[in-house]
């Protein structure tokens, strides 16, 4: 069945139309922050280019030709730079503006003789085809990044319009996407357009997702957090512990020697500001899935996960020293924090029952006399 490419050009530039200006609309509120702005204005660019593609005999050809395909391909463009601008990567709009001018003003070259459709029709669909590989690459770092699954489903939209816009480019090259008619007569032609309408709107519909569920995400992951110092609060460290349960665990049960008499000589300011130090203090020398919680006041605990007794002491050791090290840079402390710390190591899993040995093993550390790392039984300190 062969379809109507023209009508087709005018429903993608109705829908891109219609998408950008409700993308445009969100940023109006100032609740989306800049993505909206950039995405919206592509995707009017792209339907503002269809619109004058699919004019073509009834406009002059520099219209229909030369300005829609500039268009098009400034809108497809500004698309992949939404995507980086949604992901919170830098984005240099003077490197925007020469990508822009240097891949778009090309297409002028190929529209001299408007007869001639195979070389434009080429040119214009591995630019889209480039683009939708490089949104899907941007969209899978989000993904790995911030575990959006959306992302992922975003990634998995762009792959078929690449093909789509790859083999529009190969027909092209092959001349079977040319003919008498003002938009070449193929049926795959206006079968692969009518299939990249439906991607265009679905693409829309799914980077709005994304924003939900970046937001959802945000909020759960400040409901599991301590705002002081951005170490898990004990809600946190339990939700991770119930998804990620490790072969076995250490326990280090941390507690901030002098911490009331700090408070009491220089202020609950220097107080809170000695607490944010040690939980960067701390973060630097644990691993990427090591877990830092907040237990309250000045008591914290963390999780080693697969880690032997005698790696977890010195893990807790070198925390003590880096800890030491870093007070020692603060000026004007009459009063000097340290660490006491009890570690425990089990391969049992079971959570309270091992935070219990870590509490045992940090009492014993503050009576022999602080500033140490005690280890529960059957482990040695370092």
């Amino acid at each position: 069945m062969m379809l109507d490419l023209r009508t087709i050009y005018v429903v993608s530039a109705m829908t891109c139309l219609v998408l950008g200006s409700v993308h445009l609309a969100a940023y109006s509120t100032g609740r989306f922050g800049r993505w909206p702005a950039w995405w919206g204005i592509s995707n009017l660019l792209i339907g503002i280019g269809s619109l004058c593609v699919s004019l073509r005999n009834f406009v002059p050809s520099f219209v229909s030709l030369d300005v829609g395909n500039v268009v098009t391909i400034v809108g497809y463009l500004l698309t992949f730079f939404s995507v980086r601008v949604f992901a919170e990567w830098p984005v240099d709009k003077r490197y925007c503006a020469l990508a822009i001018a240097g891949v778009s003003l090309p297409v002028l070259l190929f529209t001299v003789d408007p007869a001639t459709v195979s070389a434009r029709i080429f040119y214009v669909s591995i630019v889209c085809c480039l683009c939708d590989l490089a949104i899907l690459r941007e969209g899978a770092a989000i993904h790995r990044r911030e575990k959006l699954f959306s992302a992922g489903l975003l990634a998995g939209l762009y792959a078929p319009t690449a093909a789509i816009f790859l083999a529009r480019g190969l027909l092209a090259a092959l001349g079977q996407i040319a003919g008498p008619g003002a938009f070449g007569d193929s049926v795959v032609h206006g079968w692969m357009g009518a299939t990249a309408v439906v991607f265009f709107a679905l693409r829309s519909v799914v980077i709005v997702l994304m924003a939900a569920e970046r937001n959802s995400s945000k909020l759960i992951d400040l409901a599991h957090r301590d705002p002081l110092t951005g170490a898990l609060n004990r809600s946190g460290l339990a939700q991770h512990l119930l998804f990620k349960r490790p072969r076995s665990l250490a326990l280090l049960a941390i507690d901030i020697d002098n911490f009331k008499q700090l408070n009491d000589q220089h202020g609950h300011v220097v107080g809170d500001d000695i607490l944010r130090l040690f939980a960067r203090v701390a973060q630097s020398v644990l691993r990427p899935g090591d877990l830092l919680s907040r237990q309250g006041g000045d008591e914290f605990v963390a999780v080693l996960k697969d880690m032997d007794d005698a790696e977890a002491v010195q893990t807790a050791e070198s925390i003590r020293l880096a800890f030491s090290f870093a007070v020692g840079q603060v000026p004007g402390l009459a009063v000097f924090p340290t660490l006491s710390i009890g570690v425990a190591t089990s391969r049992e899993n079971d959570f309270e029952q091992l935070l219990g040995k870590a509490d045992e093993a940090l009492y014993a550390s503050k009576r022999h006399g602080r500033d140490r790392v005690e280890a529960s039984a059957g482990e040695q300190a370092a």
